[in-house]
C-alpha cells in the first residue's frame, strides 16, 4: 500500500465555518462575550467544549462548558442545511474512494461530524471516522490523525492529511504525515 487519505471534515470536505461563527455569535450574544472572526477561525480544529472553556473562562463568566457547547451546536444545526461540499477537496476523495484507505479525522464531535457528511452526501464513503470523543489531546497535537491511520491499519508515514487550518496542519506534521493545505489548491 503506497498511500492513505485522511479529510479534517469541517472548512475541508465541508464549508461548514460561516455556519459555526454564526452559531457562535448566537450563543455568546446573550452573554456579551466577543468573538472576532479572526480568533475563531485561528481556532479552528480546536473542540467546540475546549472552545467554550477558554471564551467564558477570558470572560470570566462562571457556565457549563459543555451546556455551552451543545447549545452553539444546536445553533449549528438550524443553519446545516446551508453546508456545502467543498468540492476541490470533495473531488480528491472521491477519486480516491474505493482505492486506498480514506478516513475523516475531526475536532467536531461525532453526531455533527456525521451530520455535515450526510449534508454533502458523502457520508458512506468513509467507514473510519475519528471525532473528538475519540482523543484526549487535541490539535495540535497529533492524536487525532494518529488514531486515524491506526483504524486504517497503516502506518502514518503513508498517509495524506487534507486540512484547513494550521493548527491541523501542525497536527499532521507533529504525526509525520504529509499535508496538504486546502486554502492553497
Amino acid at each position: 500500500m503506497k498511500s492513505a487519505l485522511i479529510f479534517d471534515c469541517d472548512g475541508t470536505l465541508a464549508d461548514t465555518m460561516p455556519a459555526h461563527y454564526e452559531a457562535w455569535l448566537d450563543i455568546l450574544r446573550p452573554f456579551g462575550v466577543t468573538f472576532p472572526e479572526s480568533r475563531f477561525y485561528g481556532l479552528g480544529g480546536v473542540p467546540t467544549s475546549e472552545i467554550s472553556k477558554l471564551l467564558f473562562r477570558e470572560a470570566g463568566l462562571q457556565v457549563d462548558p459543555l451546556a455551552m457547547a451543545h447549545a452553539k451546536e444546536q445553533a449549528f444545526l438550524t443553519r446545516i442545511h446551508l453546508v456545502q461540499p467543498i468540492e476541490r477537496v470533495v473531488a480528491v476523495a472521491r477519486a480516491a474512494r474505493g482505492t486506498i484507505p480514506m478516513s475523516v479525522a475531526s475536532g467536531g464531535l461525532r453526531n455533527m461530524v456525521e451530520l455535515t457528511l450526510s449534508q454533502i452526501g458523502i457520508r458512506d464513503w468513509f467507514e473510519i471516522l475519528v471525532t473528538a470523543e475519540d482523543t484526549t489531546r487535541h490539535k495540535p497535537e497529533p492524536e487525532v490523525f494518529l488514531e486515524a491511520a491506526r483504524r486504517m491499519n497503516v502506518p502514518a508515514e503513508i498517509c495524506t492529511v487534507y486540512e484547513d487550518t494550521d493548527l491541523g496542519i501542525e497536527a499532521a506534521r507533529r504525526a509525520g504525515m504529509k499535508w496538504v493545505d486546502i486554502r492553497t489548491m
